[in-house]
């Protein structure tokens, strides 16, 4: 294929981590209308690993699992970390705030990232550091805006789910990981599932199919296919394709999809406040992008998770 195919390849590929990802915040909003918000993110990241296993064993065979326990424990843990702490108080925190508004939140995961290799004292630019300073003062007006004491335990916990999504997007490239990203994110899927499932129920959840509604079925089902399925396939195929600074760009547009589906679709009311905050948070992510893209050594951490990590909202 030419380089115009290939450039059509990259543009469709974008659009899908673009809009997929970005949707599912009112996707997860829906299908916890009448699924309870554990037991739904269990089911989906459970049948996703499934489907995800089935297509590598038909395409690779069993050499795609042969993997050491060391490997296999090193995505487990990103998976409970990304997908039962992380997508997990998504879903809980969705219950209280808007779906745009948890976009916006979890917009700051590149900023955590930059905190946690400060930590490490891996001493990022002084250009990187601004945009965290400039993107956690968009958090902080966000989080201050809370109003009601509901929609501050929301803020909370999105707030949490965006740091445990960070520690595992921080960890992964620097534990034992299974060498495929497509086993790696099977794994995290069933381990991630697993945990939700375990959680949901220890909690008191209890999924009563005959409560379940026709959109909340579709919404699961779409989460399944389009989120966990075609917009990750779509982006680990765009990090071997495309420049890593035009991959990242997903930090930032995500949550501009999400308020604005938020608001078309379901008319969820954004304030001139949240408007502000939010557009802090995206300048700032987009100034550690475009900035970190310069560091090819660090860039994994900075720009994006690691492959074989799917999205927090994936």
């Amino acid at each position: 294929m030419g380089q115009n195919g290939r450039d059509i390849r990259v543009w469709l590929a974008l659009a899908a981590v673009y809009v997929v990802w970005g949707s599912t915040y009112l996707a997860i909003k829906f299908a916890t209308e009448s699924i309870p918000p554990l037991l739904s993110g269990g089911i989906r990241f459970i049948t996703a690993s499934l489907i995800l296993g089935t297509v590598l064993l038909v395409r690779k065979g069993f050499a795609a699992y042969r993997i050491t326990w060391r490997e296999f424990g090193g995505a487990a843990l990103v998976g409970l970390l990304l997908l039962t702490a992380g997508n997990g108080m998504v879903a809980l925190a969705e219950q209280y705030i808007s779906s745009g508004l948890a976009a916006l939140l979890v917009a700051s995961v590149p900023l955590w990232l930059i905190v946690l290799r400060t930590v490490v004292r891996d001493r990022p630019h002084v250009l990187t550091m601004a945009g965290v300073l400039v993107g956690f003062v968009g958090v902080a007006g966000l989080s201050l805006g809370g109003g009601t004491s509901a929609g501050t335990v929301g803020i909370v916990v999105i707030l949490l789910a965006s740091v445990s999504w960070s520690l595992g997007s921080f960890l992964s490239p620097r534990i034992a990981m299974p060498k495929d990203p497509f086993m790696a994110s099977t794994i995290e899927m069933v381990a991630g599932g697993a945990g939700l499932l375990l959680l949901g129920t220890s909690f008191g959840e209890h999924l009563d199919i005959g409560a379940v509604t026709g959109r909340s079925w579709l919404a699961l089902a779409y989460l399944v296919v389009a989120g966990s399925l075609v917009a990750f396939t779509s982006y680990v195929w765009l990090l071997g394709n495309a420049p890593i600074s035009l991959v990242s760009t997903y930090a930032y547009v995500n949550p501009v999809v999400a308020v604005f589906l938020g608001v078309v679709v379901v008319g969820e009311q954004v304030t001139h406040g949240m408007l502000l905050a939010g557009a802090l948070i995206v300048v700032g992510v987009a100034l550690v992008v475009s900035t970190e893209r310069r560091s090819p050594a660090v860039q994994a951490d900075a720009s994006s998770p690691r492959v074989g990590s799917p999205e927090p909202r994936a």
